[in-house]
């Protein structure tokens, strides 16, 4: 299958990052795509143009982190013979 025409929006800002014509849309199976060339923002729109929110990442939607490896060092502490106690 060929790759959707990008085409760029001019006078379009981008949300994240400000700068203007630098906004680039596409159609993928009837849904809208924008994506700012500057600043790499991306988002796919809704029927009425409104950004569609990512899903917010939760325990529950992401990956496992992996345990941290402890490489523990044994320190051992000598009193300083030139302190002198009150």
């Amino acid at each position: 299958m060929s790759e959707p025409k990008k085409r760029f929006i001019a006078g379009a800002v981008c949300p994240a990052c400000s700068a203007m014509d630098t906004i680039k849309m596409w159609d993928e199976e009837g849904t809208p795509h924008r994506e700012c060339v500057a600043c790499g923002y991306a988002d796919t729109l809704n029927a009425q143009g409104q950004s569609v929110p990512k899903e917010l990442g939760t325990r529950v939607n992401q990956a496992a982190p992996k345990p941290a490896t402890n490489k523990g060092q044994t320190v051992q502490f000598f009193p300083n013979p030139k302190l002198k106690k009150h």
